[in-house]
């Protein structure tokens, strides 16, 4: 998947370290020269210094071969000149922005080339979730170096989750169930799927700690 990034602030960053994964080429664009230069070798992505709201750094940055372009910089008018580009000239498939300001939020709609807007405060799991469309494709281990843990939890038969249905289950905010093992197999979550003693669930969390993942499942 190709991922442009523009916006290489906290956020920015921290979601090109979670996806720069092996099969994803993360381009990252910000008009800081030094805050690109502080990132080079943190994680394997381009750089490219500019704004990303002129259709010539876009350009530059190769926007017309990307699959997804995430607008998070702090500044909501940028992020919205940044999704209609991208859309509009060159035709990016899936386009998420970032609101900082709740009051402009009636903006970020496809009138100005969003897909997916997200709120400053909704957690980094469920921002890469909207993001991909599916958490398959992130590198789970590499939301740790993000602020984002990763937790394992096991299915027994005298645990109450047992038998229900995952969608069922009350998670604690900002988790997401990644994937269930079973049989030493990976498993798709979906809410319908029964829980059955032995299951191993790998989830993401932003808050949560081991003890509120036990107590949710056993």
């Amino acid at each position: 998947m190709n991922v442009l990034i523009a916006g290489a602030g906290r956020l920015g960053t921290q979601i090109a370290q979670v996806l720069s994964a092996p099969g994803n080429e993360i381009t990252v664009v910000d008009a800081d020269h030094a805050r690109l230069d502080a990132l080079r070798g943190r994680f394997d992505a381009r750089f490219v210094c500019g704004d990303a709201s002129e259709t010539a750094v876009q350009a530059r940055a190769d926007t017309g071969h990307a699959d997804l372009l995430v607008a998070a910089t702090g500044r909501d008018e940028d992020n919205l000149v940044i999704s209609l580009l991208a859309k509009r000239r060159f035709a990016v498939p899936r386009v998420v922005a970032r609101i900082n300001d709740d009051e402009n939020t009636w903006l970020f709609d496809h009138r100005w080339g969003v897909d997916v807007a997200v709120p400053a405060a909704t957690p980094l799991v469920s921002l890469i979730e909207e993001a991909t469309g599916a958490t398959d494709t992130v590198a789970l281990m590499r939301l740790s170096s993000a602020g984002v843990g990763v937790i394992e939890t096991v299915i027994t038969a005298g645990s109450r989750s047992a038998g229900r249905r995952l969608g069922d289950v009350a998670l604690p905010e900002g988790t997401l169930v990644a994937t269930v093992v079973r049989d030493g197999d990976p498993t798709a979550p979906h809410p319908d799927l029964l829980l059955r003693p032995g299951d191993e669930l790998l989830l993401v969390s932003h808050d949560a700690d081991e003890q509120e993942i036990h107590a949710a499942f056993q």
